[in-house]
């Protein structure tokens, strides 16, 4: 789940450093997969709240179908159910496969791990890794480069050996 955020200033510090975090993971991803015999794909799912039954996730994937081609009146009971429903949000996951072994990277994770100072997975609360934004308040892009490089060369150094 994307870490909340509930402060002004950092929002507006992560709204500054997401995109140019998620560019530079998935131009450092690539020069990793060039060097290496894994082979990806980029595959969009939909990341849903822990503990979520696959009963729940059935019968939201449906009524969002029904949605489509609902009148007024059902759309609206339709977003009333669902409004008590947990929801998924979109994700993306870098898939890798090499020979019968197989991983999952989830981009949007390890964009909050560029992003943000310490962060672990499912952390609600995070600090704006402020090292990343200059005097000036723009993109620091060496210090977001030199950041990225490394977080990706983890990622690929703790993949199974071959």
């Amino acid at each position: 789940m994307p870490p909340r955020i509930t402060n002004q200033d950092t929002w507006h510090q992560a709204e500054l450093l997401m995109q140019p975090a998620f560019i530079r993971v998935v131009d450092n991803l690539r020069k990793q997969l060039d060097e290496s015999a894994w082979k990806g794909t980029y595959q969009d799912v939909l990341i849903w709240p822990p503990n979520t039954t696959d009963e729940t996730k059935t019968l939201v994937t449906q009524l969002l179908q029904e949605m489509e081609s609902a009148t007024l009146e059902q759309a609206d009971a339709i977003r009333e159910t669902l409004a008590k429903l947990p929801m998924p949000h979109p994700g993306y996951h870098l898939c890798l496969q090499r020979q019968d072994q197989s991983a999952s990277i989830d981009l949007w994770e390890l964009c909050y791990q560029v992003c943000f100072r310490n962060y672990t997975s499912g952390s609600e609360v995070v600090d704006v890794d402020t090292s990343l934004i200059d005097e000036t308040g723009e993109v620091d892009w060496q210090r977001l480069e030199v950041k990225t490089k490394e977080l990706v060369e983890q990622v690929f150094a703790s993949l199974p050996e071959g």
